[in-house]
């Protein structure tokens, strides 16, 4: 990865190189409160383990997961789930949108969202969901960046210290300017990752 702060889309053996880095980069946000769905305390070794058993997922194409890294450290991360049921091919998840502490405040939540949202359009998805815990910072980033809340569901995580929060539903409608996606869907990602 290089040290511009572009996004850059790992493939799978690019994921597995950077799992440590990316571990760490999970365990700090998990310790600054951010609700990921890990509890304290998360081992930055865990962590990269976690990110480790995702290479599958991205070889195949179900999961595409961009990093960014300044000249010390992996900064921020986030990936796009997509959907291989036929009647959902249309739609992705945001997930794992995360900023290292160090790197907040700098824009680079909204580049990654970006990001995954336009590489999404590009795959030629048109609705885009995630969720996230009400009332948190990412809420705000979500709202102002033209996503759509569509309820909020009490009791449904907790957060790194176990209490259970209510998290909103988004969804955002992306224009897809890629071609439909094949009747295999990770046969297309799986030769864009390469």
């Amino acid at each position: 990865m290089r040290d511009d702060r572009t996004p850059i889309r790992l493939c799978a053996e690019q994921l597995i190189a950077a799992a440590d880095d990316l571990g760490a980069l999970l365990a700090d946000v998990v310790d600054g409160g951010s609700s990921l769905g890990f509890l304290k305390p998360l081992a930055p070794t865990a962590a990269a383990d976690w990110w480790r058993g995702l290479a599958p997922a991205v070889a195949e194409g179900r999961l595409a997961v961009w990093a960014v890294r300044d000249a010390e450290r992996v900064t921020g991360t986030v990936s796009v789930g997509f959907v291989d049921k036929p009647n959902g091919r249309h739609r992705a998840e945001i997930l794992k949108l995360m900023v290292h502490g160090s790197a907040r405040g700098q824009g680079l939540a909204r580049t990654l969202l970006a990001t995954a949202e336009q590489a999404a359009a590009e795959a030629g998805v048109t609705l885009l969901v995630l969720d996230t815990e009400t009332g948190s910072p990412a809420e705000s980033l979500y709202r102002t960046g033209g996503w759509t809340a569509a309820g909020v569901i009490p009791d449904y995580a907790a957060d790194p210290a176990g209490a259970l929060h209510p998290t909103t539903l988004f969804f955002k409608k992306v224009v897809g300017s890629g071609a439909p996606r094949p009747d295999d869907p990770a046969r297309q990602y799986r030769s864009a990752a390469r």
